[in-house]
């Protein structure tokens, strides 16, 4: 059966068949069937809304064309895959700004899982110290302008106590396909209130942040040559 595409507008039901050979094609592009996100964006499906209207949902068509021994991908090994793909994925982009911070700054002055309260409920990324009074970083990395926003917002939850202007603190995230400008655009749009000190950067934005900064042992070799003299 040929493909039905997406169109906009008031359209007539999908069909079992039709939802189905778009399932399909989406398991031969991408080997698995598709979340209510990527259905949203898919061109042969409808959205996931008139999926949930119609069908109960995309857990339920899936049971119902039997496609897959996996149904409902929030659990069971689906989750498990998902889950340690994120948490390799975190942790290599996470060694990936350490090891540039150390080559930049030094070992001694990256200080890993900086807490800022005593009850240790607030953790950042990094802490670096440098000439002036140093930064913090949180690093993440959505897989799209979707998960961006979701992570965005809860991170400006989170961090919206006026204590946690103390140092400026950068949201590092780390999708090189999301670029400065599409960051700077979202950052426009956004209607809860910014810290100061708060900011959003790409890994290519942050590289030139950093590399403006001064070293705290260059500074301080500086300083001893200088008395010296």
């Amino acid at each position: 059966m040929s493909l039905r595409m997406q169109k906009k507008g008031h359209q007539k039901p999908w069909t079992l068949p039709e939802l189905e050979s778009g399932l399909k094609h989406f398991y031969t592009v991408h080997k698995q069937y598709p979340t209510a996100h990527e259905v949203d964006a898919y061109t042969y499906l409808p959205s996931a809304r008139s999926i949930e209207r119609g069908f109960g949902g995309l857990v339920a068509l899936r049971k119902l064309l039997k496609l897959g021994s996996e149904h409902d991908f929030r659990a069971g090994i689906h989750s498990s895959k998902r889950a340690h793909t994120i948490n390799a994925r975190a942790h290599e982009t996470e060694q990936k700004v350490y090891e540039f911070l150390h080559k930049r700054f030094g070992k001694e002055f990256v200080h890993r899982e900086f807490f800022f309260t005593d009850d240790k409920r607030t953790r950042l990324d990094f802490f670096v110290h440098d000439s002036e009074q140093g930064f913090c970083i949180d690093v993440f990395y959505p897989k799209d302008r979707r998960n961006l926003i979701g992570c965005l917002n809860s991170k400006l939850l989170k961090y919206k106590a006026e204590y946690m202007s103390q140092y400026p603190v950068i949201f590092l995230q780390m999708n090189e396909d999301i670029n400065q400008d599409a960051l700077n655009k979202l950052i426009q749009n956004k209607k809860k209130q910014w810290l100061v000190g708060q900011h959003l950067m790409s890994w290519d934005t942050f590289q030139i942040f950093a590399s403006s900064k001064k070293p705290l042992k260059k500074m301080m070799g500086d300083n001893l040559a200088k008395n010296t003299a």
